[in-house]
């Protein structure tokens, strides 16, 4: 670090020996500028200390002497002698480069690890032992050149490991230190000591390969939050002694916590068997809510393919009425017969994309809990998983009207529609119990319906008991898939004209 003073030093005097030249007798220093400029490139001043540094003191007092208003001829001797001195200085640093190959490379890669910022102590006696080998480089003893140059670089080589440990592991060590002036260790000792175990393995890691950091980087960011961690359980367990928390205080805190988690995902916690239970339940709904957004994902997915493939229909429509038009000149009796049908053709394409926006609309009315709506050649089938019977029956409860309602209410956007409802339920149970049930739960909505939509025509019901299933029966959601009412919706066709 001295060194690096020394030089800036060096580097101030040598602008305000440039300042002074230019108010005196610039053309006197061209030449020496030239070659301090070649030098300054060689790095003479690390790899020729000696023939630079006389270099300098000749070229400073030619300065002095020209801010004097001294003889011309003197600043050129001084001058000269400088030139001489930075010109040995080239040609040595290409020596040293070549002798003290292994002291170079080790002090480019302390350099490029920050060792003068963060190892600076241990930097400063490095540089002085490399000045000392490219001193011996000069004097041609390359023997004790080597031999310093050694000692310089196992020194840049500890200042790097230094610097790379500072960089990494310097925000835990100051947590660390904070963590024993606090004592720490008396409220918060197993998390302590794993962070300075933490501390030793990256330590161990960069010893072993400097060059490879990456799994030292993720232990040093493991290390720094686990030092942080055990300042933070200290400085918790102080103020619960301060407050005179007892043990069942302390449990009814971190219950109040777990329920507010609980209360987000919709799930009763309670704590009459401890934590586990509560985890457990927890981690369930979690997995539970995933499996819901990836499945409404996949709908989704699956909505978007149908409004392609309708979209391209729609889009190939569109193109034969375009060309029908296009041949349309004069309107003879078979032109306009042509044109009638395109206009025909127009009005299917529009009630289409009418019944697709509708549908569209009808799918947003139910949950996933209730229900979907999905299309089926000519019909819109609203399969509906959320109506409730009692075990065994098909009298409608009352739970289940608010449903009946979106039914009621999706089927009105289908004037002039046959409406069936197929009744379905899931493998458990004789066929002829279940087919049995499935066209009496159909009948009971069917009826229901009819009570609430203004039809043109009857309202038919079916029972299909277990042989259309939707879904596995062999998990619960499965099941509940499968005993379901499928509203059958038949929009009417459009009377030829």
């Amino acid at each position: 670090m001295k060194y690096y003073f020394v030089l800036l030093i060096l580097s101030i005097l040598f602008v305000v020996s440039l300042v002074a030249q230019n108010t005196a007798k610039p053309e006197l220093f061209s030449d020496a500028d030239k070659v301090l400029k070649e030098a300054r490139e060689k790095n003479a001043a690390v790899y020729a200390p000696t023939n630079f540094e006389r270099g300098m003191k000749y070229y400073d007092a030619a300065t002095e002497m020209a801010q004097r208003g001294k003889n011309d001829g003197d600043i050129r001797e001084k001058l000269k002698d400088a030139v001489a001195s930075f010109a040995k200085a080239i040609e040595f640093s290409a020596k040293t480069g070549e002798t003290l190959v292994k002291a170079i490379a080790a002090r480019k890669d302390a350099e490029k690890a920050g060792a003068w910022k963060y190892s600076s102590k241990s930097w400063d006696i490095a540089e002085e032992q490399f000045k000392t080998a490219a001193s011996k480089v000069e004097d041609n003893d390359l023997e004790s050149a080597k031999e310093k140059a050694g000692v310089a670089e196992a020194k840049y080589r500890a200042t790097e490991l230094e610097a790379i440990e500072a960089n990494y592991l310097s925000p835990t060590r100051e947590l660390l230190k904070k963590a024993d002036d606090a004592d720490v260790s008396d409220n918060a000792p197993l998390t302590l000591e794993n962070a300075r175990k933490l501390v030793l393995q990256v330590e161990t890691l960069l010893k072993q390969n400097r060059y490879d950091t990456d799994e030292a980087r993720m232990l040093a960011e493991q290390a720094k939050y686990e030092s942080a961690h055990a300042i933070y359980l200290d400085q918790s367990v102080k103020k619960l002694k301060q407050e005179r928390k007892t043990t069942e205080e302390i449990f009814l805190i971190k219950e109040f916590d777990f329920k507010r988690v609980a209360s987000a995902l919709e799930v009763n916690a309670l704590f009459d068997q401890g934590f586990d239970p509560v985890i457990v339940q927890l981690i369930a709904a979690v997995k539970e809510r995933d499996t819901k957004i990836t499945n409404v994902a996949d709908s989704l997915c699956r909505m978007a393919e149908v409004v392609k493939g309708r979209d391209e229909e729609i889009k190939n429509l569109k193109q034969q009425i375009d060309l029908m038009s296009q041949r349309l000149g004069k309107l003879s009796e078979a032109e306009k017969k042509l044109q009638v049908e395109g206009q025909e053709l127009q009005k299917k394409v529009d009630l289409q994309r009418q019944q697709e926006e509708t549908i569209k609309n009808i799918g947003a009315m139910f949950t996933e809990e209730e229900g979907t709506v999905l299309r089926e050649g000519e019909n819109i089938i609203i399969r509906l998983y959320g109506l409730t019977f009692p075990v065994g029956k098909s009298v409608l409860t009352e739970a289940s009207y608010p449903l009946l309602a979106k039914v009621q209410e999706a089927v009105g956007k289908f004037p002039h529609s046959r409406l069936k409802l197929e009744g379905h339920t899931d493998s458990q149970g004789s066929d002829d119990v279940n087919q049995k049930l499935s066209e009496q739960r159909a009948s009971a909505v069917a009826e229901y319906l009819m009570t609430k939509v203004t039809s043109d025509f009857p309202i038919n019901s079916e029972g299909f008991g277990e042989s259309r299933p939707v879904a596995s029966n062999d998990s619960p959601d499965g099941r509940a898939k499968n005993r379901r009412i499928d509203v059958v919706i038949t929009p009417e066709r459009p009377k030829e004209k």
